[in-house]
């Protein structure tokens, strides 16, 4: 996430009236004291389109349609018309008087009661039947889904366009528009049209959709845009309680939470589509919270949504988004099924949310039509491709968008596809786009080569003091069925060079079967994880000193050679064969001993300093719900709010290659993210293995310490490397982020947008005596044998950019020296 925002903020620094719209108008709306009046009803006379008005009691309303007359009316006022003179009329007061009731509705002003409330009434019948309504009335269903995304720079003005960064780049600005929600100027950077088709089964629980058509303009290849893209606009049912966008859970107004964290009013009724529904407005009870305010329109009898708009509260605790605004229409099939047609959602990405300030608009479009119903697929259609890939699907003709596309595109978004591969031509912005593309991948693109990963040219640690890094990787796209890497280092202590080099071939795209191998000769701090990775050239945080406190001279001279080949026989099911070997000793020698006893039984034969070991591994890596970008050798998670169960076999044996031990070790990692009702998130991490033989100290499961000032997952915040050891352990971690849910309530630090976060960490292990008395190095032999653990509490979102945790020792508190409380933080950009 942090990559992908880092990207989307660098392409808003690189760049940073609708001729179809027949009606505009725009304003506030007072009360008798001049005060705004937040979340008031505005329509055009005679129809159900219409908006709520923000915070500050301002309103935009558009229509394509010619309009003569708006209703302005809210809870407890009396309603207004105003008869508009022109097609665009910004800048209106509209003054409301306090009123009598509307005739035969109850309505309610500030808090609304939960007793007594006729919105409330119809929002239970709601409850009652949404799991009845729309596509869940039928056994299996299918229909045909065309989507459009789009991002625009907002808030274009002439001093924006007059800046130098812009010269020789005029031309972009003949496509500036007007936005059709907030009024403001835009100027579109980035299209994406899908045409797919869509197929369920309720009675199986299962859906399956097959992409027929993809089209973008420009930056189709960058990784990190297509990943942000697929983490903004995920999936979702108006019907659920909670609803995920940018990774934080809004409360849906038709949750049977809402009545906790909405106020609910029955604004009004009308015919739409010769239906009898009533309109009723929503609106957050408390500031800093995840909800909304809008209206819906809901049928009588049916009880289903026929229409609703709805913009998330400008004082959300979200980061980075100024206004999120969604519409979805349902179509009436017949007298009990309405049916989805058209969602939209739009989002006003900036860094601050002041009304002035520049910034992206990302606005999704999707519009479904031709519905099937209880047509049975055999069970195996469902099964999610692996890997499937169809260069044709990217290739479509416009003749065949012409023909196909739900909706035309308007003049601009037809020019955007011209403007952005003019503007890719244009040498300076090539410049910049690379810059910034660097910025947010690491690397640094040189026709076919990226040279990186750059935040890794620098480090120092106590062996090798300065160290400088140098490298790269082939890169000829998303999709590279083959990638070669590789670095090299030195130390100017130690005066040695390091290297590394891999590679990986996917020898068959539709099963995902690739091969790898590859060689690292480096310094590196061991023991930073209980569970085994298979990344080659991967290098722990802990290998640097430059932010770390305490001794960091236990270092180890590490040289490892691998071989693997793997399958993903079904979709984010991966299975993995590997053949290591590796040689192990100190890097400083003189303060830290890896030294062993060649006979455990009998001293009198001496030690060892040095290791040499074979193995050959097995392991299952199941991730579900893991969504990816890209079909090469090498893939971009969308999000990390997956569950991953992962289980590692690995024989070593004794004289192949002169390897010095004979053992198993048998390694588990689960992690699961958890949705609290909308009090936040929690992770649990669940972490267990056991080795079968004698090895030593290179070979132990060694209890992952942190030295450094900042936060790393899956460590122990008050332990020194080498602390604890251990043969077999448990691990259990839970961290929980509230996502502010707590402050929001907390005057003074509401507005503050902070985000509390608690966690606790304990771990068992055991070291036998047989590996005890192997043991002749520098390390005392200790393990959690009585459980260690450590429990913390932090505070995230400080600055939007910052999160401090404050952490306690809870167990061997009687220990010498044993650190009993530490702060650390971490930098991060989050929604």
């Amino acid at each position: 996430m942090k990559k992908k925002l880092l990207f989307l903020f660098g392409f808003v620094l690189l760049l940073s009236g609708s001729l179809l719209a027949q009606t505009k108008v725009g304003g506030i709306v007072l009360d008798d004291t001049n005060g705004p009046i937040p979340y008031a009803n505005i329509y055009f006379k005679g129809t159900s389109e219409g908006v709520i008005s923000d915070e500050n009691g301002k309103f935009y309303l558009e229509s394509p349609n010619n309009y003569t007359t708006i209703v302005v009316s809210f809870v407890g006022f009396a309603p207004k018309e105003i008869t508009l003179t022109k097609a665009v009329s910004y800048g209106l007061t509209v003054k409301l008087s306090e009123g009598q009731e509307l005739k035969e509705l109850v309505l309610y002003s500030g808090k609304t009661s939960k007793k007594n409330n006729p919105a409330i009434d119809i929002l239970r019948k709601i409850w009652e039947r949404r799991r009845k309504n729309g596509l869940k009335m039928f056994d299996q269903y299918e229909f045909d889904k065309y989507e459009k995304v789009e991002f625009d720079m907002n808030s274009i003005d002439s001093a924006f366009m007059k800046r130098k960064v812009f010269k020789g780049m005029e031309f972009i600005f003949n496509h500036v528009d007007t936005s059709n929600v907030t009024g403001k100027t835009y100027l579109p950077i980035f299209i994406n049209e899908a045409l797919s088709n869509v197929y369920g089964d309720n009675v199986a629980k299962r859906k399956k959709e097959i992409t027929k058509a993809n089209k973008n303009s420009g930056f189709s290849n960058n990784q990190q845009v297509i990943a942000f893209i697929k983490d903004l606009y995920v999936d979702y049912d108006i019907y659920d309680n909670y609803l995920k966008f940018f990774d934080k859970d809004f409360v849906s107004p038709l949750s049977r939470t809402g009545i906790n964290v909405y106020n609910y009013v029955l604004a009004d009724s009308t015919f739409i589509e010769k239906k009898w529904c009533y309109n009723i407005v929503f609106y957050p009870r408390r500031k800093g919270e995840l909800t909304f305010k809008g209206n819906f329109w809901v049928n009588d009898t049916t009880f289903a949504i026929k229409k609703i708009a709805m913009s998330a509260s400008k004082e959300a605790n979200i980061n980075w988004v100024k206004d999120i605004y969604i519409e979805q229409e349902f179509d009436v099939l017949n007298d009990s099924v309405f049916l989805l047609k058209r969602d939209h959602m739009m989002s006003d990405f900036a860094i601050s949310k002041k009304e002035e300030s520049k910034g992206v608009y990302g606005k999704r479009t999707t519009l479904f039509r031709d519905y099937v119903f209880n047509k049975k697929k055999p069970d195996n259609f469902y099964t999610a491709d692996v890997n499937k890939f169809d260069e044709a699907i990217l290739t479509k003709s416009d003749e065949f968008w012409e023909e196909n596309r739900f909706e035309s595109l308007n003049k601009d978004e037809k020019g955007v596809y011209k403007m952005l591969d003019t503007l890719q031509t244009v040498s300076k912005f090539k410049r910049m786009y690379n810059l910034v593309a660097t910025l947010g991948s690491g690397y640094y693109q040189m026709g076919h080569f990226d040279y990186g990963p750059i935040f890794s040219s620098f480090g120092y640690n106590d062996v090798e003091g300065i160290r400088l890094r140098t490298g790269g990787r082939t890169y000829f796209g998303q999709n590279d069925p083959w990638r070669v890497e590789g670095y090299v280092a030195y130390g100017f202590k130690d005066n040695k060079f390091k290297y590394g080099s891999s590679g990986k071939w996917m020898v068959n795209k539709d099963k995902r079967i690739i091969l790898a191998g590859g060689n690292r000769r480096d310094v590196e701090q061991i023991g930073v994880s209980l569970t085994a990775t298979s990344d080659v050239l991967g290098r722990s945080f802990a290998s640097s000193s430059l932010f770390a406190s305490g001794d960091n001279s236990k270092l180890t001279n590490v040289n490892f050679t691998t071989f693997s080949a793997e399958i993903e026989p079904f979709k984010n099911l991966v299975l993995r064969g590997s053949f290591n070997y590796r040689t192990l000793e100190s890097a400083s020698p003189s303060t830290f001993k890896m030294d062993y006893y060649l006979d455990p039984n009998d001293h009198s034969k001496g030690t060892k300093g040095s290791l040499k070991q074979y193995e050959f591994g097995f392991l299952v890596d199941f991730t579900p719900k893991r969504r990816t970008v890209g079909y090469g050798v090498e893939r971009t998670d969308v999000d990390y709010n997956y569950t991953r169960i992962y289980l590692n076999f690995s024989q070593g044996i004794k004289g192949i290659m002169d390897s010095d031990f004979d053992y198993k070790k048998l390694q588990f990692y689960y992690r699961q993210p958890v949705l609290v009702g909308g009090f936040g998130r929690l992770f649990a991490t669940l972490e267990a293995g056991k080795i079968f033989g004698e090895v030593p100290l290179g070979l132990m499961g060694i209890v992952p310490g942190n030295q450094s000032y900042f936060i790393i997952e899956n460590t122990y915040n008050l332990l020194d490397y080498y602390e604890f050891v251990a043969d077999e352990y448990v691990s259990l971690h839970f961290e929980h982020n509230f996502n502010g849910r707590l402050f929001s309530r907390i005057p003074g630090l509401r507005s503050l947008n902070l985000r509390e976060i608690v966690g606790i960490k304990g771990i068992y292990g055991t070291v036998s005596q047989d590996n005890i008395n192997m043991n002749a190095s520098s390390i005392v032999y200790k393990a959690p044998d009585d459980l260690y653990w450590e429990y913390h509490a932090g505070i995230g979102n400080i600055f939007k950019v910052f999160r401090i945790d404050f952490a306690w020792r809870g167990g061997y508190r009687d220990v010498p020296g044993a650190n009993m409380f530490t702060v650390k933080g971490v930098f991060g950009f989050h929604f």
